[in-house]
């Protein structure tokens, strides 16, 4: 079974980590088999956020039998001190625990540093102190803010997106994570689901040691992929850099990663999924992207106020509104071809 130790942290975990962003979409019941069978396949890491709806409340509920055989990790989006304290004493109650093993700023759109003035560095090391905490983490999506937490020596560990579609730059950082012992754990590893060959995934990450990724996963046969491969590690063979080469160049430049920060549209835009339509209709059965539902959605686009609140915030720089046009139209000359 492949591990990975996280940076300085002392933590050996499972090469596979899982995200649990996609168990608030699933009842608790299905939330609990998913976690026991990820738990009893040999997963010992486990990321989440005060966020993410219920899925801290579902963590608790099904794995706090075996909090010590486990290590947790959870994030906060508080701006100051006052909200830092209230969002960790709802994830200790939430996930049924005294402690978090990596507690992580929630992409900030800074560098929390001492003496900032917001104070939240300061609640860190307070927390780390007494025992709340063993160790800090900060998640982004940019990277300069990824460049300057590493270089600041400040932090643990950092969640960043990586994944075969990876830049040079990115793969900078990932070097460079290694070279300062900082835990790198890496989320979107299937770029938001564009990738759809999670043995290539899985191979890829492999080749980086230092790496921990974490798969978000809401179905059990999802799982069990990432679990047979646990033994089963696939290797990188000449088929799967073809086909890693053969993505990127559809992949590469400006396309939406479904990172979510564009929400909510004041227009009820699926934006996560429309922007990235011209993509899916290529890799995934059209059927299911051309139904009535579907096209419902994506006649939305009209009503674009051009507010811009998903292009300024969102982490890639993407001009979002534009991209969503072009999807539109990309997509309706898709469906007269049907």
């Amino acid at each position: 079974m492949l591990t990975v130790k996280v940076g300085k942290t002392g933590i050996i975990a499972n090469k596979n980590g899982f995200g649990a962003l996609p168990i608030q979409r699933i009842s608790g019941e299905d939330a609990k088999e998913i976690l026991l069978h990820a738990y009893e396949g040999g997963i010992n890491f486990f990321d989440t956020s005060r966020a993410y709806s219920d899925s801290e409340e579902k963590i608790g509920m099904t794995l706090s039998h075996v909090r010590d055989k486990m290590h947790i990790a959870t994030k906060t989006k508080s701006k100051n001190a006052d909200e830092f304290w209230i969002d960790l004493r709802e994830s200790l109650k939430a996930m049924k625990t005294d402690y978090i093993d990596i507690y992580q700023f929630h992409n900030p759109s800074f560098c929390p540093k001492p003496k900032d003035g917001t104070g939240l560095y300061e609640a860190m090391l307070e927390a780390k102190k007494n025992g709340f905490i063993k160790h800090i983490g900060i998640t982004n999506h940019r990277m300069k803010i990824a460049l300057e937490v590493v270089e600041s020596g400040l932090y643990e560990t950092i969640q960043f997106p990586f994944s075969y579609l990876a830049t040079e730059e990115e793969l900078s950082l990932v070097r460079m994570c290694k070279e300062r012992e900082v835990g790198f754990i890496a989320m979107k590893s299937l770029a938001g689901g564009l990738i759809n060959n999670s043995r290539a995934a899985y191979a890829h990450q492999s080749l980086f040691d230092n790496v921990l990724p974490i798969w978000g996963v809401q179905k059990l046969e999802e799982l069990d992929e990432f679990l047979g491969y646990t033994t089963n590690p696939p290797e990188m063979t000449v088929e799967m850099l073809e086909l890693i080469e053969y993505d990127k160049k559809i992949l590469s430049g400006d396309f939406c990663r479904g990172c979510g920060y564009c929400l909510p549209c004041p227009a009820d835009i699926d934006i996560t999924n429309a922007a990235r339509m011209s993509l899916m209709i290529r890799r995934a059965p059209t059927k299911v992207f051309f139904s009535e539902d579907w096209q419902r959605k994506m006649k939305k686009i009209e009503e674009c106020i051009e507010c811009r609140h998903c292009s300024d915030n969102c982490p890639y720089g993407l001009d979002t509104p534009n991209l969503l046009k072009r999807n539109l139209k990309d997509y309706e000359e898709s469906i007269q071809k049907v």
